[in-house]
């Protein structure tokens, strides 16, 4: 019994699609970038989330108190979070 469910998991594992993060386009990283400056930060790697979530996020900004921080824009570049890193 339990190498049938090992083996249907492992099946099942590999048959998902993976989901990863996508490189922003030139207009969406204008933007991006456009917002994150309106807070006070720069630098740092975006990445746009892939799960139709419409999530741009911004990895280890330096923002304008020094400090490092993950912050997370909608679809419309709008913040959503912004994190100590």
């Amino acid at each position: 019994m339990k190498r049938t469910l090992l083996a249907a998991s492992l099946v099942c594992a590999f048959s998902l699609p993976a989901l990863a993060d996508a490189p922003l386009s030139a207009e969406e990283q204008k933007q991006a970038t456009a917002a994150a400056a309106a807070w006070g930060c720069e630098g740092g790697k975006w990445e746009k989330e892939t799960e139709g979530t419409g999530v741009f996020e911004l990895d280890d900004a330096k923002c304008k108190d020094g400090a490092a921080y993950d912050l997370k824009f909608d679809k419309d570049f709008k913040l959503r979070s912004i994190t100590a890193d």
